[in-house]
């Protein structure tokens, strides 16, 4: 599986109903599965992003098909990237000249 961390930010529709946002999430990590996507982690956060959220996804056809359902809800603006672990750093770096 490849992994994805995705950086999300309240929209003015999400702020106003932040109360609901641990429901929110919930019904979030379980909507991924639907996509073929594992939402592994979600953190709340301070700073110039409000959520941290980790997936686990086979393609990323499945996540972004599972970004565009979630972003179309109203409520959280987001940048997915790309994570590599270390073996799979080793294995980019091994390709270099």
């Amino acid at each position: 599986m490849t992994t994805y961390v995705v950086l999300a930010s309240f929209t003015d529709q999400g702020i106003r109903t932040v109360k609901d946002t641990t429901k929110r999430a919930d019904a979030v990590k379980d909507m991924a599965g639907r996509f073929g996507v594992k939402m592994r982690e979600i953190y709340w956060t301070q700073g110039q992003y409000d959520l941290v959220t980790l997936l686990d996804a086979d393609n990323e056809q499945a996540v972004a098909a599972f970004g565009l359902a979630v972003s179309s809800a109203g409520n959280v603006r987001f940048e997915t990237l790309r994570a590599f672990t270390k073996d799979e750093m080793t294995g980019i770096l091994a390709k270099l000249p």
